[in-house]
C-alpha cells in the first residue's frame, strides 16, 4: 500500500503547487438594477448572467473586488447608484 500512496501524495503536492502559482484572473464590473437603482458588484467568472435580467452594466471591467468596491463607492457619492 505504501508504494501507491507515495506517488499520490507527490501528485497532490504538485497539483497544489501549480494551483497556488497560477494567477486566478477575476474581473468585476458594476451592474445597476432598473427597478430600484441598487448597484451590485458582479464577478465575470460566474458562468451565468444575473437574474432577473432587468439590469445594465454601469462600469468598466476592473481587475479586483476592491477596485470594484471603489467604483461603487464613487457612484454612490455621485448619486449614480442607490445603496
Amino acid at each position: 500500500m505504501r508504494p501507491i500512496s507515495t506517488p499520490c501524495a507527490v501528485a497532490a503536492l504538485a497539483f497544489t503547487a501549480v494551483a497556488a502559482t497560477s494567477s486566478a484572473k477575476a474581473d468585476y464590473h458594476l451592474i445597476r438594477w432598473h427597478d430600484n437603482g441598487f448597484c451590485q458588484i458582479w464577478d465575470e467568472t460566474i458562468p451565468t448572467a444575473p437574474w432577473p435580467s432587468n439590469y445594465s452594466v454601469v462600469s468598466e471591467t476592473v481587475p479586483t473586488f476592491l477596485a470594484a468596491l471603489d467604483v461603487k463607492d464613487h457612484m454612490l457619492h455621485e448619486g449614480g447608484c442607490a445603496f
